[in-house]
C-alpha cells in the first residue's frame, strides 16, 4: 500500500481538549496542511442546548513537523480577564485559515466527510466541557492505563463516550477530567498490521525517510536503514541485538518484531491511536502478507484485534474532545523495561539505534501528550519552545541537521554519551546515580490545582535513582531523593489547599505503589535468579523497601488524606494503607484502573471467583523508620531500634456488579444476536455468578471517580466499567467504596506490639 497524501483527511487527529482552567483553554489538533487555527470558547445556556456570547479567544500557527504533519496547541484566554465557572457548560469551536485571503473553514468543514455529530452531544453540534466543581462531592474524575491497539477484548475508553452522552447536559454530573496515567501506545508489542500501517504513514507524514543508525554500540561505526528497510515482523534481531531492547528476551521475540523505531512511526501510532481518519478502508489478508501458516493466522488475529479497535475508534476521538485530559507516560510509550534500571540504561542507551529510538519516542511523547499537560512549558523562550523549533528544523532537514539534533536531545533530557565508552552519562547524588542531563531538560512531572482538589502527576521514569553499590539490575528507587524533592516536597509544601474531608490530594504513580502479595513473591524470585526482564521487577514501587519508605514519609509529612491514582498492571482495583506514628493516623488509598485494552488470561482469572478461594490478599503490616527510610513487613525476626510509624494494608472488595441499560453490541463490529445465546447457561465460568470476584477487575476497564464527604468523614468510590462475557454483552459496573480515613481496628494491634494476622 502506497499512502496518497492527497487522500488524507485535512484533520489528522484531534481535537483533543487538554489543559483546561477557569482562565485559559487548550486544543490540540494535527493537519495535514499548514494553517492558522483559531480557537472559541462560548459560554451556553438550557443546560448546554444554546450557544451564548463567545468568552475566550486564541489563535496559533501550526508547526511543521513533516512536510504533511502540521501540530497546533491552540490556548484560549480573555482579554477582558473574564474566568470561566464551574456550574455551568462551555462550548468550542475551531476554524482553520490558510492564508489571509482564504475564508476560514469551520471545524464542521473540515471534519467533512465525517459527520461533525460525531464529536459533539448536542444540536449545536460543538464539543463541550464543564470545569471542576467547587464541592468534592460533586467532583468525576475518570482514569485508565494500559491501551494496546491489538491486545484482547473491547478498548473500555470507548465506554467514556457514553459516560459523557448519559450526562453530558448535567454540568455536575459529567467527568470533569481525564487522566491517562500510562502506556497510552505500545513502541515495543506492535501488531504486524499497525506496523504495516504506521510505518507508511509517517513516510507519508514526514514526506522523507529517515536513517536509523546501526551498530553495536557508540564507538562503532554505523550503517543506515530507512524503516522501509526494516521489514515488518522481521524487527527482532534489529531491535534485540542491534537497539538492545529487553521486550523479546526471554523468548519472547514475538513482542519485538514490529518494534517502532522512525520518529514518523511514533508520529503515526499516536495518530492512529488518537483518530480512525487515517486508518486505510481494509487491512490486507494474512495470505497476501505471508506464505507459512503461522505467520498467516498471527497476522489474521491481530488484523481482528485491530479492527475492534478501529471500530470503536469514532468514539474515543468524541470523548477526547469532550472532557480535559491529561497524560503521563509508562514505559510502553518508549518500550517495555525502559530505564527500567542501570543496565537497561547501559544496554540501550549505548547503542546508536537504542538511543535513537528513545530518542524518537521521547519527542513524540512531547509533542502529542506533554505539550498538552504543561502548555507554558512550550511557549517560545521556553525550553519546550525550543524543542519545538529544533523539531521542524530536524524535519525541514529531513534528518541532517545535526545541531537541530543534539537541541532534542538536549531538551528532551537524553543523557550525553561518555567520549571513551559510548555509554550514557551518570551523575551520583544522595547515593545513588541518576542519569545525567542538560540543566535545560524539560521536566515532565505536572501538578493540576483545583476547587477542591489538587493532582500530583509523578514522573517515574526518568528520575529514578539506580543504587551505586549494587548491581546493575538491581531495582532502583523510582524517584531519587532530588525527584522526590522537586516532584512531592514542593508541590505539597506550596499547595494552599488544605487537608481536610472537603478536599482531595491526589497523586499519579503510573507504576502502582501496591500489588497483589504472589506478584511480590515473584518479583523476588526473579531477582534472586537474576530474571529482572520478564516480570518488570524493578517496576512496583514495594520491591525497593527504602523508597517505598521515603515516599510514605514524604506523603504523610504534608497530608493526612492521599489518594493515588496508578495503572500498569492489566487489572483494577483499590487497597486502603492506614499509617500512625505517635501523634498522628494517616491514610492513603490507591486506585488502580487497568487496562483499557490489554486483558489476558490471567486476569481474567483473577476477575473471577477463582482468585478469592486459592489466593485471597491478606491485611498485611509493616515497621517503618524516617531517618534513614526504611521499612519491614511482619512478622519479621530482624531486630532494630522502635519504629518511627506502622501500618498496615487491606484490599476494598468490590461490590456485586451491575448492568448499565445501554445497548452495548454495537461496540463490536459486525455485532449480532447470536441464535446459540442459550448456550450461555453451559458456559459457567462466563456466568454472572463467577464473574462477580471480589478483589479485582480483570477485564478491560475504565475508572469513574467520586466523592462524599460531610463535616466528619469522606469516602472515595472507583466505579470501574467494562465489558460482560454474556450473550450479547452489556456494560458492566463495578463499584469499589473506601472511607478516606485510617482504619483504626487495624492500628490498634500495631499500636498495642500485636501485628496480628
Amino acid at each position: 500500500m502506497t499512502i496518497r497524501v492527497d487522500e488524507l483527511p485535512l484533520l489528522l487527529a484531534g481535537p483533543l481538549l487538554r489543559h483546561t482552567t477557569s482562565e485559559q483553554v487548550s486544543v490540540w489538533v494535527a493537519l495535514r496542511q499548514a494553517y492558522r487555527v483559531r480557537l472559541e470558547v462560548y459560554a451556553t445556556t438550557d443546560q448546554g442546548q444554546v450557544l451564548a456570547e463567545t468568552v475566550l479567544t486564541g489563535e496559533r500557527t501550526t508547526l511543521a513537523l513533516g512536510q504533511h504533519l502540521h501540530v497546533a496547541l491552540v490556548t484560549a484566554r480573555s482579554p477582558e480577564g473574564q474566568t470561566l465557572t464551574s456550574d455551568r457548560l462551555y462550548a468550542y469551536d475551531l476554524s482553520f485559515v490558510a492564508s489571509e485571503r482564504q475564508t476560514p473553514q469551520t471545524l464542521a468543514q473540515v471534519l467533512k466527510p465525517t459527520p461533525v455529530a460525531d464529536l459533539s452531544y448536542f444540536a449545536h453540534q460543538r464539543p463541550t466541557f464543564a470545569l471542576p466543581p467547587a464541592k468534592l462531592q460533586d467532583l468525576r474524575l475518570a482514569h485508565g492505563s494500559c491501551r494496546k491497539p491489538h491486545g484482547d477484548g473491547m478498548d473500555a475508553l470507548a465506554i467514556l463516550d457514553t459516560l459523557i452522552q448519559q450526562s453530558a447536559d448535567q454540568p455536575t454530573a459529567r467527568p470533569h477530567q481525564l487522566f491517562l496515567t500510562g502506556d497510552q501506545i505500545y513502541g515495543d508489542d506492535v501488531a504486524d498490521p499497525l506496523l504495516w500501517v504506521a510505518s507508511r504513514l509517517g513516510d507519508a507524514l514526514l514526506g522523507w525517510e529517515e536513517k536509523l543508525p546501526i551498530g553495536h554500540n557508540q564507538l562503532d561505526p554505523v550503517e543506515y536503514y530507512t524503516p522501509a528497510q526494516l521489514s515488518v515482523g522481521q524487527r527482532a534481531e534489529v531491535a534485540t541485538r542491534q537497539g538492545g531492547f529487553t521486550a523479546g528476551l526471554s523468548d519472547k521475540r514475538q513482542k519485538v518484531t514490529s518494534h517502532l523505531l522512525g520518529l514518523g512511526e511514533f508520529y503515526a501510532a499516536y495518530v492512529l491511536a488518537w483518530s480512525p481518519s487515517c486508518w486505510p478502508q481494509q487491512l490486507p489478508k494474512g495470505k497476501e502478507m505471508y506464505r507459512d501458516r503461522e505467520s498467516i493466522r498471527s497476522w489474521d488475529r491481530e488484523a481482528k484485534d485491530l479492527r475492534q479497535f478501529i471500530h470503536t475508534l469514532w468514539r474515543v476521538r468524541r470523548a477526547l474532545a469532550n472532557v480535559p485530559v491529561y497524560t503521563i507516560f509508562d514505559d510502553h510509550d518508549v518500550s517495555d523495561d525502559w530505564n527500567l534500571n542501570q543496565a537497561w540504561c547501559l544496554r540501550v542507551l549505548g547503542r546508536p539505534l537504542g538511543r535513537r529510538t528513545v530518542q524518537n519516542a521521547l519527542l513524540g511523547y512531547a509533542i502529542f501528550q506533554g505539550w498538552g499537560n504543561t502548555p507554558a512549558r512550550f511557549e517560545p523562550a521556553t525550553s519546550g519552545g525550543r524543542l519545538l523549533q529544533a523539531a521542524q528544523h530536524w524535519s525541514a532537514s529531513q534528518g541532517t541537521d545535526q545541531a537541530a539534533d543534539e537541541a532534542i536531545a538536549q531538551y528532551l533530557g537524553m543523557p550525553p554519551s561518555d567520549l571513551h565508552t559510548g555509554l550514557p552519562a551518570f551523575v551520583e547524588t544522595d547515593g545513588v546515580l541518576i542519569l545525567a542531563r542538560h540543566p535545560e531538560a524539560i521536566t515532565w512531572h505536572y501538578t493540576v490545582p483545583g476547587p477542591c482538589h489538587e493532582v500530583i502527576a509523578l514522573d517515574t521514569r526518568t528520575w529514578r535513582g539506580y543504587p551505586a553499590d549494587k548491581s546493575p539490575i538491581a531495582p532502583p528507587m523510582l524517584l531519587c531523593p532530588t525527584a522526590f524533592e522537586q516532584q512531592l516536597t514542593q508541590p505539597l509544601k506550596t499547595s494552599p489547599l488544605p487537608d481536610d474531608n472537603h478536599h482531595a490530594t491526589l497523586v499519579i504513580a503510573p507504576t502502582n505503589v501496591f500489588g497483589l502479595k504472589i506478584i511480590d513473591r515473584i518479583h523476588n524470585w526473579q531477582l534472586q535468579r537474576r530474571k529482572v526482564f520478564s516480570t518488570d521487577v524493578g517496576d512496583a514501587w514495594n520491591i525497593h523497601d527504602e523508597a517505598l519508605a521515603q515516599l510514605l514519609t514524604t506523603l504523610f509529612r504534608q497530608r493526612r488524606q492521599i489518594l493515588v491514582l496508578s495503572g500498569d498492571i492489566h487489572y483494577s482495583s483499590v487497597v486502603r494503607l492506614s499509617y500512625q506514628t505517635a501523634q498522628t493516623q494517616s491514610v492513603l488509598v490507591q486506585l488502580t484502573t487497568s487496562a483499557f485494552k490489554n486483558e489476558e488470561m490471567l486476569t481474567r482469572l483473577l476477575h473471577t471467583r477463582l482468585k478469592d478461594w486459592l489466593l485471597p490478599e491478606p491485611i498485611r503490616r509493616w515497621v517503618g523508620w524516617s531517618t534513614p527510610p526504611d521499612m519491614l513487613e511482619l512478622p519479621t525476626s530482624e531486630t532494630h531500634t522502635p519504629p518511627d510509624w506502622t501500618c498496615a494494608l487491606e484490599w476494598i472488595p468490590r461490590q456485586r456488579y451491575e448492568n448499565l441499560p445501554v445497548e452495548a453490541r454495537n461496540f463490536y463490529p459486525g455485532a449480532r444476536r447470536s441464535r446459540w445465546a442459550w448456550c450461555q447457561r453451559l458456559l459457567f465460568w462466563r456466568s454472572r455468578w463467577f464473574q462477580s470476584g471480589r478483589e479485582v477487575v480483570g477485564l478491560n476497564n475504565i475508572s469513574v471517580v467520586t466523592f462524599a464527604s460531610t463535616a466528619a468523614t469522606s469516602s472515595v468510590t472507583q466505579q470501574n466499567y467494562w465489558m460482560t462475557l454474556s450473550n450479547p454483552p452489556a456494560i458492566a459496573v463495578s463499584r469499589f467504596t473506601s472511607d478516606i480515613a485510617p482504619n483504626a481496628e487495624l492500628l490498634d494491634p500495631l499500636r498495642k506490639g500485636k501485628p496480628g494476622g
